[in-house]
């Protein structure tokens, strides 16, 4: 006698369970192949091809489907067994995966764990092993590179990477920039030094003794950076350190990397470099000013002097950045790798 051919069809609820287990990625694996299963069932698929999409064999897929018709989708859970009960069944753990990867409604950008838990009425220790299973990090934030709306963005960039790549000759190609807003913070009380068991600990109250803007100049070909302290980054302080550079560099000629900062394009700083034969300047494209390597060189300082210093006064402050300046052309300058040559960015 043949064997009895099962008929699958979804109600539109059921459908929409089944698609969004399905598409569960990782988490609850079975469950997500056991709902393929029965949506290839639906479609009218034969056991081999389910078989072949679901990498469940075909006996396997024939199981679920006879479970789906005779329960429904209950029939999908796995049937009691000894030991412990599973505690949170797929369904919860499915609400809270797609809770924890929406916008919270109180106003706030990201779930906590401890809230999460409360609007789902799980334990925090369960809220925390279902998202490691899944590898979900709601207080976690990545930045990436956005694509550009430049409609120059190619010849921009191509410009650059130019300069990188294969600079002219007897040129030297610097990338400038302003680092502002750099704060002479002072601690209430003395820092504790840094212990077996105990990093650097300062007071969370502070006193602030004034803030000094860096405008720093990078020779992206040696490594090594000029740089000056100033109160105020307008274009008149941009056009004098222009001039310093143009003075300090007298027989080359001089390609300057910029971003689209609005000192920078002042008719001021313009006319005078139109008149110097020597200087050219490249303009990053809009919101590409990672393609600017003073950047690299900012990062780099705010890691070492910005982050967790203390200082008396802004005096006191900006000696220490133009010593840091001194010894790190003296011992640790050298050209940045720069990898990135051009391979277009998507969104």
């Amino acid at each position: 006698m043949g064997r009895t051919k099962i008929s699958i069809s979804l109600s539109e609820e059921d459908e929409k369970t089944l698609r969004m287990w399905a598409n569960a990625g990782t988490i609850e694996h079975r469950m997500a192949q056991r709902a393929s299963v029965i949506i290839l069932s639906a479609e009218g698929l034969s056991l081999p091809e389910i078989s072949v999409r679901t990498g469940i064999s075909p006996q396997n897929c024939s199981r679920w489907r006879k479970r789906f018709a005779e329960d429904g989708i209950e029939g999908l859970n796995d049937l009691p067994r000894s030991g412990r009960p599973m505690s949170i069944p797929p369904e919860k753990r499915l609400e809270t995966i797609s809770l924890a990867c929406s916008v919270p409604p109180d106003g706030s950008n990201n779930w906590s764990t401890r809230r999460l838990a409360e609007a789902t009425g799980i334990s925090h220790a369960s809220v925390n092993r279902i998202l490691n299973e899944g590898n979900l990090k709601p207080h976690k934030v990545e930045y990436w590179c956005g694509v550009s709306p430049d409609p120059e963005f190619e010849a921009k960039q191509a410009a650059v990477l130019g300069l990188y790549l294969d600079p002219p000759d007897n040129a030297l190609v610097l990338s400038v920039d302003e680092k502002s807003q750099v704060q002479a913070l002072d601690r209430t009380q003395p820092a504790l030094p840094m212990r077996e068991g105990n990093p650097k600990r300062l007071t969370h109250d502070y006193k602030r003794h004034g803030t000094t803007c860096l405008l720093a100049a990078l020779a992206v070909h040696e490594g090594t950076v000029d740089g000056r302290c100033i109160d105020s980054h307008t274009h008149e302080e941009f056009l004098a350190f222009l001039k310093y550079l143009h003075r300090k560099y007298p027989r080359k000629e001089l390609h300057i990397i910029l971003d689209n900062f609005s000192a920078h394009k002042h008719h001021e700083v313009i006319e005078w470099a139109e008149k110097r034969r020597r200087i050219t300047f490249h303009f990053t494209p809009t919101y590409a000013s990672w393609l600017n390597q003073i950047e690299i060189f900012f990062n780099i300082f705010t890691r070492d002097v910005v982050k967790g210093g203390v200082w008396k006064s802004k005096k006191e402050l900006v000696d220490q950045i133009m010593y840091y300046i001194r010894k790190y052309n003296e011992e640790r300058a050298h050209p940045f790798s720069w990898t990135y040559t051009g391979k277009p960015l998507t969104a």
